[in-house]
């Protein structure tokens, strides 16, 4: 009785087991699903603006008080604070390169240069190969000569020793007087040169741009000169000279011009160099030309 009785009893317990296992192996908890992976967003990288545009301006920084060099090496004068200023007006960028006048012109039309800034005649000749600005300054020639000369107008040179920046307008006129084929005139680099050369005797006169000849006159008192004007010289006038067909350009400095001009920047900038602004400015000390 007590055999059947566990006998029975380990026959049910082993039957729940089994039924237990069965049950455990036959459920099966779901795989958690994989989260869904965002993907992260994407940087935004803000491109980057082009670089400025920096337009090259060639001058011949040998030519005080409107393009010359401190003592620092650094390219200063009248027609530098102009430019500077109209292109500040114009919203763009320059930098200025010293250029010799010989091949000022050569280095705009191989597109070396953007613009030249040189104190620069605009003649009729000139603007068949290249564009000039509006005038940004009134000038004409004059004649530097020792204290004691007789010379008293432009005629008196016709048989003298004169000194003359090559292929500036004052070399033109002396030519056109003297003959192209003339020994009497000299040629040099730069007006300061043909000035030392008349402080040494080497010439009887130099004739170039007046406001180049008044400021050597007054910062070298011991050569002792004094200058000759004559209305046989035609007024002149300086402008911003750039490559032919240029009209982009051109139309920047134009509008810069005027801007500096209706502001009373360009006045400040004169006054700054001759003393008073161009309408007060007593003639003939303030203008010049190449």
């Amino acid at each position: 009785m007590t055999t059947i009785t566990t006998r029975r009893f380990l026959q049910t317990a082993g039957l729940l087991f089994a039924g237990a296992l069965l049950a455990a192996c036959g459920k099966k908890e779901p795989a958690p699903a994989p989260e869904a992976s965002t993907p992260a967003p994407a940087a935004s990288v803000a491109a980057a603006p082009p670089p400025a545009r920096v337009y090259v301006v060639g001058t011949d920084a040998a030519y005080a008080p409107f393009e010359s060099q401190n003592e620092k090496g650094e390219i200063v004068g009248l027609t530098i604070d102009i430019v500077t200023a109209v292109a500040q007006k114009a919203g763009i960028e320059v930098k200025f390169v010293n250029t010799p006048w010989e091949g000022i012109f050569n280095a705009l039309q191989q597109g070396d240069r953007d613009m030249l800034a040189s104190s620069i005649t605009i003649t009729d000749e000139r603007k068949q190969t290249m564009d000039f600005t509006d005038p940004y300054f009134d000038a004409y020639q004059l004649i530097a000569v020792k204290a004691n000369s007789k010379v008293a107008k432009f005629d008196d040179l016709k048989k003298l020793k004169v000194g003359v920046q090559t292929g500036t307008t004052g070399d033109e006129a002396v030519t056109k007087q003297q003959g192209k084929n003339s020994t009497n005139i000299k040629r040099f680099e730069s007006t300061p040169l043909a000035l030392k050369e008349l402080e040494a005797g080497g010439v009887d006169a130099v004739v170039a741009d007046n406001g180049v000849v008044i400021n050597y006159v007054t910062n070298n008192p011991d050569a002792k000169f004094k200058t000759v004007s004559d209305k046989a010289f035609a007024p002149e006038q300086y402008g911003f000279a750039v490559k032919k067909g240029n009209t982009e350009l051109l139309e920047k400095l134009n509008k810069g011009l005027a801007d500096i001009k209706a502001d009373g920047t360009y006045d400040q900038i004169y006054t700054k160099y001759f003393g008073a602004a161009p309408a007060a400015a007593a003639a003939p000390a303030t203008a010049a030309s190449k």
